[in-house]
C-alpha cells in the first residue's frame, strides 16, 4: 500500500510539473531528479505518453504537444533536442563534421547525422530519420570560445586545408571577420597548427 501511494504521488508531481510547462517544451528524466528513482520517473513519463499528455520523441525524451492553426502539431527539431539535453544535463556541445559545414551554409545538404563534440558522455539519439551523436572530445577543443570561429575550425577539420575552393574560403573569411577579435585570437591559439596557419593566411588576403 505504501509503495502504491508513493508511486501515485510521483505520478501526480510529474504530471503537475508538465502541466505548467509551455506547449512544445522538451521533457526528459533529468527534469524530475530528486522526485523518485529513475525507474519510477520513466514509468510515470511512459504513462503520461500513453494518456496523450506528452509525446515520445525517443527513448526517455518527450515533448508537450503544441498545435499551430496553420501547421498542425509542432514537433521539436533535432537541434532543439540536442541543445535542451545539453542544458538540462549541464554539459557543453559543439557542432562538428558535416553538421558544422551545414551550419555555415557551406553544405546545403541537410545531414541525417548531427555530430556534436561534448565534454559529456558518448550518446546517440535517434529522432525520426535523424541521429544526434554526442562525441566526447578533448578539453582543448571544448575550450574554444567564439560561436563562429569554433564553427570555422570544426569545418576545416572536416574539409582539410589542402584544396579549399575560393568560394568556400570567402565564406569562411566572412564568418571569421564577424567574430569578436578577442574570441578569434583565443581560438586561433587552440587550433591545430595547419588550421591556425590557414586562417592567418586567409585573413591576410
Amino acid at each position: 500500500m505504501y509503495f502504491c501511494k508513493m508511486e501515485n504521488s510521483i505520478n501526480d508531481i510529474i504530471e503537475r510539473k508538465i502541466e505548467n510547462n509551455k506547449g512544445g517544451s522538451i521533457v526528459v528524466q533529468a527534469d524530475f531528479r530528486g522526485i523518485g528513482t529513475a525507474t519510477a520517473i520513466n514509468m510515470s513519463l511512459s504513462r503520461l505518453a500513453d494518456k496523450g499528455k506528452i509525446r515520445r520523441l525517443a527513448h526517455g525524451i518527450y515533448y508537450k504537444p503544441k498545435t499551430d492553426a496553420l501547421f498542425g502539431e509542432l514537433v521539436p527539431s533535432p537541434e532543439d533536442v540536442a541543445e535542451t539535453i545539453a542544458q538540462k544535463e549541464r554539459i557543453h556541445i559543439r557542432p562538428s563534421g558535416a553538421y558544422a559545414l551545414h551550419k555555415l551554409g557551406i553544405s546545403t545538404q541537410v545531414p541525417t547525422k548531427l555530430v556534436y563534440l561534448t565534454d559529456g558522455q558518448r550518446r546517440k539519439i535517434n529522432i525520426g530519420k535523424t541521429q544526434i551523436n554526442f562525441k566526447p572530445t578533448t578539453a582543448r577543443k571544448m575550450a574554444l570560445k567564439g560561436a563562429l570561429s569554433s564553427l570555422v575550425i570544426q569545418a576545416l577539420e572536416e574539409l582539410g586545408t589542402g584544396d579549399v575552393p575560393e568560394n568556400v574560403q570567402a565564406t569562411l573569411k566572412a564568418y571569421l571577420l564577424k567574430e569578436a577579435p578577442q574570441n578569434l585570437k583565443h581560438d586561433l591559439a587552440l587550433a591545430p597548427a595547419h588550421i591556425h596557419d590557414f586562417i592567418l593566411k586567409l585573413l591576410k588576403q
